[in-house]
């Protein structure tokens, strides 16, 4: 009797903490819908991530570039977008019983983006195939059951292969898309 006693104990204990918020980040892969791609985030340790996300997705053009014409300007490329995330406000989320779900949270990091040779192109054209910007950024990233939210801001500094740079203060970036499968690490 007493041994059953401590079997019952002991499965309402590890159902307690089953049940128990963790603020442990995990390994996410997602589909983003806005620039469609598909992102892997995987925990570099506590409190980062590293995201990688490649797909298709529309770009404006960098000053030194590109030749434009007048009007709007845009091209349409694949992408591979890396960012190094430090989540800072997990702890704060967790004592007041926020989702933590999908790596949810506030995070400072640097992002580089990769373009490659355009698809299509409206008023640009780019003086190399291959561009890169980088630079810090903030940002949040929060999980709605599935879905997924990004959000970030942060300066840039652009160049291409070919020696072509500049700099561009502000670099805006949305994401809406779904949490396909979280597992730990």
């Amino acid at each position: 009797m007493k041994s059953q006693l401590l079997l019952l104990s002991l499965i309402i204990s590890l159902a307690g903490l089953a049940q128990e918020k963790s603020n442990d980040l995990n390994n996410v892969l997602r589909i983003n819908v806005l620039s469609p791609g598909i992102e892997f985030e995987m925990p570099l340790s506590e409190k980062s991530t590293l995201a990688a996300n490649t797909g298709i997705g529309i770009q404006g053009s960098y000053l030194h570039l590109d030749y434009t014409n007048s009007g709007i300007t845009y091209y349409i490329a694949p992408f591979l977008d890396v960012t190094y995330k430090k989540l800072y406000n997990r702890e704060s989320r967790l004592s007041k019983n926020k989702n933590l779900d999908y790596n949810s949270g506030n995070y400072w990091g640097i992002r580089l983006l990769t373009n490659f040779k355009e698809v299509e192109s409206h008023n640009v054209l780019r003086k190399d195939k291959t561009s890169f910007a980088l630079g810090p950024t903030w940002g949040i990233q929060r999980a709605y059951g599935k879905m997924h939210l990004m959000f970030d801001i942060g300066s840039v500094y652009y160049f291409d292969t070919k020696g072509n740079n500049g700099f561009f203060p502000v670099m805006l970036q949305l994401n809406l898309g779904f949490n396909i499968k979280k597992w730990d690490r």
